[in-house]
């Protein structure tokens, strides 16, 4: 063989493996893939959650939807003795969030006394974003618009539904979801 053959069969392959990279690399994911830190530190692997239907949120202390987490602790009541499991992704992309963990917690244990899963702050837009939300957007098309837009994943790990801000998570048509999920 050739240099040039030889060079251009590395080429090739690297552009193969660059491809298949870039195109198969999420294909099979699921939400169960991926893991974050907790209000408190704490790793949250989702593997945990795998075979149950994840709703998530993506929340901020300082926004006019904030008093959506009443919402979603109503909906964590009602379905705590499920297993549907609730996360809200507190996230300072849209520039509403506390930088400090302390001060997320007071708004959501003081004002809202929160039971379900809460990140430490995540990015989830751009080139920064957390790879859930990186996910999310390759995979499904689907980018938070605001703060509090909300992801149903089904057992299987799969986005399912998404809905807006302005839907509240305690909304009829999340809940018939929901329902049908479980």
């Amino acid at each position: 063989m050739t240099i040039n053959t030889m060079k251009s069969i590395r080429l090739i392959t690297f552009l193969l493996m660059f491809f298949y990279w870039n195109t198969g690399y999420t294909k099979n994911m699921t939400i169960y893939d991926f893991s974050f830190e907790d209000i408190d530190g704490n790793s949250v692997y989702l593997n945990r959650f795998a075979g149950k239907p994840i709703f998530m949120v993506n929340t901020a202390s300082r926004c006019g939807f904030t008093p959506q987490y009443e919402n979603l602790q109503n909906l964590f009541m009602q379905y705590k003795n499920t297993d549907l499991t609730i996360l809200a992704i507190t996230s300072n992309s849209f520039n509403q969030e506390y930088s400090s963990n302390e001060d997320i917690k007071k708004i959501c244990l003081v004002n809202y006394d929160i039971g379900f899963i809460t990140s430490s702050p995540l990015s989830v837009k751009g080139d920064d974003a957390h790879g859930i939300f990186s996910w999310l957007v390759k995979e499904y098309g689907k980018s938070p618009k605001w703060n509090f837009y909300k992801y149903l994943f089904d057992r299987n790990g799969k986005l399912n539904s998404s809905w807006s801000s302005m839907t509240k998570p305690d909304n009829a048509k999340i809940l018939s979801k929901i329902n049908n999920l479980l």
